[in-house]
């Protein structure tokens, strides 16, 4: 039997690379999908590739006013939410000295904030039992350039999986960090780096992974199958690496 049969599955962010691949995991494994997107042309093709009983919901994750909406509309179609994967995000990188005061507040709002309200909106959908994956990131334990702000929104999510797995356990709901390595996607091209920089970092990013090469989106995706199955009944607050070893070696 499919691992995620019967289940209703939402995932913020799956337009594109690991959210967009993962939807296609949890529909290969059995699950119904609910996908967002901010781009309102992106989420329609997104969509299209993901097939006609896909639900789409256009949200910004860095608006608060959004993720009370998603919840209604959520609600509108299901009773109940067995699997939410937080997996929208800001990955701006840039030195200390360059961040401006709006620029980091989005990335905190979509990164750490939303999310944050996103769950308490979701709360009252949220089943008994449920599973609650937040997507990190390895740049929460290493150092390196250019992510200090990316970090530590990172960092403050993998903890509100720690602490909301102790609040929520009584509850039969399962929360749990997912942090991808440097993995083969669009993301890169998404750091509002000039072209020489980028490709200083994506050689930077390279020579960090002891493995030798990229992550690839299909690897993460079958990560949050597992965290999202009954298979990962016992796997509580805690942060699944799928890094190449970059965060342990």
């Amino acid at each position: 039997m499919p691992r995620l049969q019967g289940k209703t599955a939402l995932i913020t962010g799956a337009t594109s690379g690991i959210g967009l691949e993962t939807a296609r995991q949890f529909l290969a494994e059995g699950a119904r999908v609910a996908i967002t997107g901010r781009n309102p042309d992106a989420l329609a093709a997104a969509g299209r590739e993901l097939g006609e009983h896909v639900i789409l919901i256009r949200s910004d994750a860095g608006q608060l006013a959004d993720q009370r909406e998603l919840a209604q509309q959520l609600a509108a179609h299901w009773s109940q939410l067995d699997v939410l994967f937080v997996n929208a995000g800001d990955v701006t990188h840039r030195p200390v000295q360059d961040w401006d005061e709006d620029s980091y507040d989005r990335l905190m709002a979509t990164n750490l904030k939303g999310p944050f309200f996103l769950l308490q909106a979701l709360l009252p959908l949220l089943a008994n039992p449920s599973s609650v994956i937040l997507c990190g990131s390895v740049s929460a334990r290493i150092g390196l350039p250019q992510s200090s702000a990316y970090a530590a929104s990172k960092a403050g999510l993998l903890s509100l999986a720690r602490t909301l797995s102790g609040e929520w356990l009584a509850r039969g709901i399962r929360v749990n960090g997912l942090s991808p390595g440097p993995t083969r996607t669009s993301a890169l091209g998404k750091l509002g780096l000039p072209p020489e920089q980028l490709a200083v970092l994506n050689d930077e990013i390279l020579k960090l992974v002891p493995i030798g090469r990229l992550g690839t989106p299909r690897e993460l995706a079958q990560a949050a199958v597992f965290l999202a199955s009954d298979e990962a009944g016992f796997v509580v607050g805690t942060e699944l690496l799928v890094d190449g070893g970059v965060g342990s070696l």
